[in-house]
Order: C-alpha cells, then sequence, then structure tokens
C-alpha cells in the first residue's frame, strides 16, 4: 500500500528527474514547436523579434499618448522610459498567454503519441514551455537592449532577472501540465482561454504602476504572481529599487507549488487519456 501511494505522490522533484533523463526527446521536441510556429512564414524567426515590437508600439500609443499613462516613480520619466516598462511587463504576460492560449490543446492534437504506451505525454507541455521561453528570452533581450541605450544603461540588477524569471517558469510549467490533461476530458476549456488572458493583462499592472491600485483591489490582485514578478522586473532593471524578497519567496513557493501539483494531476490523469481520444 505504501509503495502505491509513493508512485501516485511523486517527489517535488521528480519532473526535474524525468525531463533530465528524457532531455535529448524534450530539446527535439522543442525545436519542432518553435519551427512549426514560424514555418510557411517567408520572415521565420524574425517574426520573434518583430511581434513584441508591434505589440509594444501599438500599447505604448494607447496607454501612453492617448490616455497619457505613466508609471510615476522616476522623476523625469519620458516616454522611453513608460515604453520599456510597458516591454518588460508585456514580455512576461505573453510568456504565460502563450501557454495558457496553447495548453489546452497539446494532448487532444496529439492522439498517436496518446496510444504509444512507451511515450513520455508530459514531454509535450514542457516543450512548449521551452518554445515559449524561446520567445521570452528574444523580448527580453529587447528589453534589455533599450535599456542599454536610452535608459541610462544596465545596472547589477539585472542579475536579479534570472531569479525573478525562474519561479514565472515553473509556474507556466505547472500551468501547461493542468491545462493539458484537463483539456482532454473538458474541451469547452479552450474557450475559456482568451478571457483568462485577457483577465490576466489587465489585473498584472502592465500599464499601471501597483500603487495606483486602489486598496481594496490591492488585497485580492497581491496574490497575482505574475503582477508581483513584473514588478520585481521593473524595480531590478528600471527603477533601480531593491527586490521585495516577501515577494520574490511568495513567487518561488507559488512557483514550485503549482508546478508540483501540475505534475501531480498530470500523472493522475494521463492513464484516462487513451479511453477519451
Amino acid at each position: 500500500m505504501s509503495q502505491d501511494i509513493a508512485k501516485a505522490s511523486p517527489s517535488p522533484f521528480a519532473f526535474a528527474t524525468d525531463l533530465w533523463r528524457q532531455r535529448e526527446l524534450l530539446w527535439q521536441f522543442s525545436l519542432r514547436e518553435v519551427e512549426v510556429r514560424h514555418k510557411g512564414s517567408h520572415l521565420g524567426l524574425i517574426w520573434s523579434f518583430l511581434n513584441p515590437l508591434l505589440m509594444l508600439g501599438l500599447y505604448v500609443f494607447v496607454f501612453g499618448y492617448i490616455f497619457k499613462g505613466s508609471f510615476g516613480v522616476l522623476p523625469n520619466e519620458t516616454r522611453v522610459d513608460f515604453a520599456l516598462g510597458v516591454f518588460v511587463g508585456l514580455s512576461l504576460f505573453q510568456f504565460l498567454a502563450e501557454v495558457i492560449a496553447i495548453s489546452p490543446n497539446l494532448v487532444v492534437a496529439q492522439p498517436n503519441f496518446v496510444k504509444k504506451v512507451v511515450f513520455p505525454l508530459e514531454i509535450l507541455p514542457s516543450a512548449s514551455i521551452i518554445a515559449a521561453a524561446f520567445h521570452l528570452l528574444v523580448s527580453i533581450s529587447l528589453a534589455l537592449l533599450g535599456i542599454a541605450l536610452f535608459a541610462g544603461g544596465l545596472t547589477v540588477g539585472v542579475l536579479w532577472l534570472p531569479v525573478i524569471l525562474l519561479p514565472v517558469i515553473l509556474l507556466a510549467l505547472g500551468v501547461a501540465w493542468i491545462l493539458a490533461a484537463l483539456g482532454v476530458f473538458l474541451r469547452d476549456l479552450n474557450q475559456l482561454t482568451s478571457f483568462l488572458n485577457l483577465a490576466l493583462m489587465y489585473s498584472s499592472a502592465i500599464f499601471y504602476p501597483t500603487h495606483k491600485i486602489p486598496a481594496a483591489a490591492w488585497q485580492i490582485l497581491r496574490f497575482n504572481p505574475l503582477l508581483l514578478a513584473i514588478e520585481q522586473s521593473r524595480n531590478a532593471l528600471l527603477w533601480n529599487l531593491p527586490v521585495n524578497l516577501q515577494h520574490l519567496a511568495y513567487l518561488y513557493l507559488v512557483g514550485f507549488g503549482t508546478c508540483y501539483l501540475g505534475q501531480l494531476v498530470f500523472r493522475r490523469l494521463k492513464p484516462a487519456f487513451a479511453d477519451v481520444l
């Protein structure tokens, strides 16, 4: 009985061991994910650079010039400062939004792999995370370049960036496993992803600072891990402010917790995938 319980409840770091053991297969599927997303387009991977820049231009025009938005952190904030602040927030949001949008179909779209008993289905959500992380890396690199050239240069705060991004990636991995598993049984989940992403965008302080959030709303929004990750990223990269260690600890708690929950849900539901598909 104790052995059955141990198998049903994997250790918190079992996912890392499994992914490392299957790293070659994971790498192949990750490359395929990146290639498929740009297959048939004339510009190919160039769209990885163009898409975030186009979205940045649109949002800065609407929120920066039409609505006169500003973060009010720097005493002499310019439109470039505002644009870079928005860009950092958009980069993290687009990463998580991409994961939420594609995850419900990851297993459903690959019924042939489901029927192969030896194929590790956990690879499918994991590969999608690596592909999304590639686009995140491109966007963050553009943001860092902009800060280095137009916002007074990079500071030692940039060293905090990997520390802030790690729990966000773990959170995304857990969300991908959960949505991929539930998407097999709840096909209506696809209809909710657009609303979820829209709600996530407006509740994550991408276009406005957290100090402008009303106190009543902050009591709820302060538990949004993406909002905290965006705020800490801006503090480290743009505002030259110290990172809030309490918020960072919360990010790691949510990241590891969601990742563990995700692998648990996926492993529990995986045996029933073949019956449904």
